[in-house]
């Protein structure tokens, strides 16, 4: 059976399309469903085997970014997300994604479901947008990296420095294997605490990210591209990698039918 992905949009979101071409260039099915359909029939969420809260400017970043889409989330939708990470379905969010998986709770552990960690102002002080040297985790129990070591990543964002509450908070990720991507020493382009670019939550279902797998899902999508051989072309992407890990990993987890 082929998974159906859910990937959640609303005002300000730009990044839902691009999204759903990569789950669905690694096989997955995908719907498109806005937060208000969400809230009008939460049971909906129950009908998908992969989440995805894409990128953008959410309520145009009123206040914080992600913050709003956090907070509506959190007091409509939280149990069905909550009863979905029990159960086990992979959960990605990517730049405003990833800050709103923070805000409202859903990492770095959603049983926890509070808030210990959050996304602010890049210590440059203004807005970011290239392409940037990444380093994954090999150790992490995080199911949307295996196999990726090191690859470039494009990223855009002006609140991608990821700061722990305290200093416990970054040492049990840290212990925990949750800190799944960081960008490679010397590249940390907002001043996020331990170079982190990316956390999972403790079963390594659930990433958030600040760099843009979905925007690198063809060779062609990299910058040197015209500067490679024949074999860069035929390769699988770093970004598109992200999603098939995913999509493989619910097909080996479903039921085997005779």
């Amino acid at each position: 059976m082929t998974p159906t992905a859910l990937i959640i949009r609303t005002a300000g979101t730009n990044c839902d399309r691009e999204l759903a071409h990569a789950f669905e260039l690694a096989g997955s099915e995908t719907q498109t469903l806005h937060l208000s359909r969400l809230i009008d029939d939460p049971d909906l969420i129950a009908g998908f085997d992969l989440v995805g809260f894409p990128g953008g400017f959410s309520y145009g970043d009123d206040i914080a970014a992600g913050r709003i889409l956090a907070n509506r989330i959190r007091h409509r939708l939280w149990q069905p997300l909550q009863e979905a990470a029990a159960r086990g379905v992979p959960m990605i969010g990517i730049s405003n994604g990833f800050q709103v998986m923070v805000k409202m709770g859903l990492l770095p552990d959603p049983k926890a479901g509070k808030q210990t960690v959050t996304l602010a102002d890049n210590t440059c002080g203004r807005f970011i947008d290239r392409w940037t040297p990444m380093v994954a985790d090999t150790d992490s129990p995080c199911i949307w990296t295996r196999g990726l070591t090191e690859f470039d990543m494009p990223i855009a964002h002006g609140e991608g420095r990821l700061v722990c509450a305290d200093d416990a908070v970054l040492d049990q990720l840290k212990s925990n294997g949750q800190v799944a991507l960081r960008y490679a020493p010397g590249h940390n382009p907002n001043g996020s605490t331990d170079d982190i670019a990316g956390l999972c939550d403790p079963a390594g279902t659930i990433l958030g990210l600040m760099p843009h797998p979905e925007r690198f899902t063809d060779p062609t999508h990299h910058p040197i591209w015209t500067r490679q051989g024949d074999d860069w072309l035929t390769q699988t992407t770093a970004g598109l990698r992200f999603f098939q890990n995913a999509v493989e990993h619910v097909m080996q987890s479903q039921p085997q039918t005779a």
